[in-house]
């Protein structure tokens, strides 16, 4: 199976310290409460019991700390596929975590938070560019797509077209299946499933 490179993993695996950790955790309960909008730094500063000088010097601006807290949140997602290795070969492993990851990010309460009263933070992510979890993924998926096709469980193509296809899938189930309010998350989960197996398997599978 294809390795996450060194340096996703480096990103995703640098431990942070208490100090660090703490200041995330404030900021995640400040953003819970209030929202991105309305928190500030002091606020932060407040809730982690630091100086507002403390948070500025280990993060920066009021953005930095936001986009740690993010990455944070969701790159843990992306290290659970980078441990597993109970799958039978590479489509299974990958659509379980593609499934997964659409289960679960909608569900998170942090994601919930923002999409529910500032959804314009998210539109740059889905219109404009990806953000820095998004590119992580992005990479995984590729990395998993060429360890399937040596397997032989995914189709040949281009990696890269294959786990942009891939991805922009389960992107549009994070953002937009709560729209769908009359079937079953599960229901739309299996034609996910179905979906992704339809892409990812070789002709004749």
């Amino acid at each position: 199976m294809a390795p996450l490179s060194q340096a996703a993993l480096a990103e995703l695996q640098q431990p942070l310290d208490p100090m660090a950790s703490a200041i995330l955790d404030a900021a995640r309960a400040a953003v819970l409460d209030f929202g991105v909008r309305r928190v500030t730094l002091s606020e932060i500063a407040g809730r982690a019991g630091v100086s507002r000088m403390t948070v500025y010097n280990r993060f920066g601006d009021l953005d930095a700390v936001v986009r740690a807290l993010m990455t944070r949140e969701f790159g843990s997602r992306i290290q659970w596929i980078a441990r597993e290795r109970e799958w039978r070969h590479g489509r299974q492993r990958l659509i379980a975590l593609l499934v997964r990851a659409a289960r679960q990010l909608p569900a998170n309460p942090l994601f919930r938070k923002v999409r529910s009263s500032e959804p314009e933070l998210l539109a740059p992510y889905v219109f404009e560019r990806l953000g820095a979890t998004q590119r992580l993924a992005l990479e995984l998926i590729e990395s998993e797509i060429a360890g399937g096709q040596r397997d032989g469980s995914i189709r040949p193509g281009a990696t890269g077209g294959i786990a942009a296809a891939a991805m922009l899938m389960v992107q549009s189930f994070v953002f937009s299946a709560a729209t769908i309010d009359t079937l079953p998350i599960d229901e739309l989960l299996q034609e996910l499933q179905r979906a992704l197996e339809g892409l990812l398997a070789p002709q004749g599978a």
